[in-house]
């Protein structure tokens, strides 16, 4: 248990992270706060429309994911920037797996949306309740970065034919890329200078005014052109109206026993991967605004704000949300100083949604299309796909798996596989952990890898070897034929062979045993074999197991230099 659980353990109340910024909040920050709230909410509008699109939902929908999602973590969360809503990622994933179970019923659809976001708050508060924080470590920073690369592609080739003015069409990536380049020859132009030009417009705005609401611009100004250049006349299509009103409390017309087993099973599916997809992304924004800004982000906490989160969205007709990285960073800009910047942003959503919902039906779609475009762009990081590829090619090649797992099998199934590829990719490098053979630093008593420094002094008639990880039973297999194999090579002037565990963090029941079959390989051949520099819980099993009796006296007093000034390359070691 971190610090931040045991401080939450502590306090019986410490689960509502709001009672304390409001009883140190300081009326200066009020201004900030306010205008960092309607910043928010004026990035948030555009941006929420164009994900509900992505989500196959009704565009209201993304705004009360906003609306909602806001309230609950402003009283629930740890950060005092992160910003709640639907991201591109499960936006996509939840539609198109939703729509896949639904077939052509949209009541059904509508239901199962509900049930999948209930189902999300359900399994973040399980999370919570069993301290399951630790999941996010489980996906590696490069498989990371290869899924939002593919992410980003799958959903960019879902807007393409928007953008386009065409028909689209496909249930994944290569089937979506078939269709759209047959498609190509049925280009609306007008269709396609629209959306360019508001891309033109969102790229500007990024650069020259970073943080600011460039979105909301860009929609203003096509709501201006559609009616004053009579786009829809030339093929543009329109979002047509928005049902204004906040919204009701959402019954589903389904209960998760009443469905079938693979429906059952298919939307479990689902909301494991929203919950990953949620945490990870909200964690790691949370943790980076935390450093910038020097305060603490409480992991475990986090589960339970974005539980409250999506819990208040399935009730309340929205999605499941997170914690995005750009709305988190536009809030931050615009000089939010606690989570009452959500607040604000939830008031002036619900502003929108009882008055100006109108504004929107003449918004073209092309421009929505492009809003997500711009959004997705962000996530595909070739500077540090090119730094992987410089720096480990296991990484780069993990990004690269992860990336194709992606644009090969789907988001939904893509998450799944990057769990496992993060899995599998940790056990691949502690199943074959660096086994350092030492020799001395010229000049001194210490000892370090003689393959990364020629110029150590090798030790005759000895081999010295460190082993760079802890020893468990699934590595000690390629730790014991790496050591004889130098054993071998060494031939018949060797006569001493020290272990040094002082990088091995831990010595499991198999690890000890390898240990012993080591000294047993070396005992016929008249070599003796010492351990030293292991720690306390290393000392208690290698002696449970006997290891003392076979190698001599294993504790804290003896170290490598200490071993190899008593030994003497003369001497002979009895083989009895």
């Amino acid at each position: 248990m971190n610090a931040a659980d045991q401080a939450q353990t502590a306090r019986p109340m410490s689960f509502l992270p709001c009672a304390r910024w409001l009883k140190g909040y300081q009326f200066p920050w009020l201004s900030s706060d306010v205008v960092a709230g309607v910043t928010l909410a004026a990035y948030a509008i555009p941006v929420s429309l164009a994900y509900a699109t992505l989500a196959g939902l009704p565009l209201q929908r993304g705004l009360y994911c906003y609306l909602v999602g806001g309230l609950a973590y402003a009283v629930l969360g740890s950060s005092r920037h992160l910003a709640i809503g639907p991201t591109s990622a499960i936006s996509l994933v939840f539609g198109s797996t939703l729509a896949q179970l639904a077939g052509s019923d949209p009541d059904k659809f509508l239901s199962l949306a509900t049930l999948g976001t209930l189902l999300v708050a359900v399994m973040f508060g399980l999370a919570w309740l069993l301290r399951l924080s630790v999941i996010a470590n489980f996906i590696s920073e490069s498989i990371l970065v290869g899924f939002k690369a593919g992410a980003a592609l799958a959903i960019a080739m879902t807007q393409f034919p928007k953008l386009l003015g065409v028909k689209g069409g496909g249930n994944d990536f290569l089937g979506r890329a078939w269709l759209l380049a047959q498609q190509l020859g049925d280009t609306n132009l007008v269709v396609l200078g629209v959306g360019l030009a508001a891309i033109i417009l969102l790229m500007a705005g990024d650069k020259w005014m970073p943080g600011k609401p460039v979105a909301l611009g860009v929609v203003i100004l096509s709501l201006i052109a559609v009616p004053l250049l009579s786009l829809a006349q030339h093929g543009v299509s329109v979002v047509g109206q928005v049902p204004s009103g906040l919204p009701s409390l959402a019954f589903s017309n389904l209960s998760f026993r009443g469905l079938d087993v693979e429906t059952r099973r298919a939307l479990a599916n689902l909301a494991f991967a929203c919950v990953l997809l949620s945490y990870i992304e909200s964690i790691s924004a949370a943790r980076t605004f935390a450093l910038k800004h020097r305060y603490e982000v409480n992991p475990r906490q986090e589960l339970l704000a974005l539980g409250g989160a999506n819990l208040l969205a399935g009730l309340f007709q929205g999605y499941p949300s997170a914690g995005g990285l750009s709305q988190s960073a536009v809030n931050e800009k615009a000089g939010a100083r606690t989570p009452l910047s959500l607040v604000v942003a939830s008031l002036s959503i619900a502003l929108v949604l009882l008055f100006l919902t109108g504004l929107f039906r003449n918004l073209p779609n092309a421009v929505l299309a492009a809003v997500v475009l711009v959004a997705v762009k962000g996530l595909i990081n070739l500077k540090e796909l090119r730094h992987l590829f410089a720096v480990s090619r296991l990484d780069f090649a993990a990004a690269i798996v992860a990336l194709l797992g992606v644009l090969l099998l789907g988001i939904l199934n893509g998450v799944i596989f990057a769990v496992i590829a993060s899995v599998l990719m940790l056990l691949k490098r502690s199943s074959t952990p660096h086994v350092a053979f030492l020799g001395r630093i010229p000049g001194t008593n210490r000892f370090s890898d003689l393959s990364r420094h020629p110029d150590n002094e090798a030790i005759p008639g000895t081999v010295l070897f460190r082993v760079e990880a802890a020893l468990l039973y699934f590595n000690v297999e390629h730790i014991l034929r790496t050591v004889l194999e130098r054993v071998k090579q060494s031939g018949q002037s060797l006569r001493l062979v020290v272990c040094d565990l002082s990088n091995s963090a831990y010595v499991d029941v198999a690890g000890a045993r390898m240990l012993a079959r080591l000294h047993e390989e070396l005992k016929p051949l008249g070599v003796q074999m010492l351990i030293v520099e292991a720690h306390g819980t290393q000392r208690d099993i290698l002696r449970a197991e006997g290891l003392e009796k076979l190698v001599g006296p294993i504790d804290r007093h003896i170290s490598l230099a200490e071993a190899l000034a008593h030994f003497n390359p003369k001497q002979p070691v009895s083989t009895t």
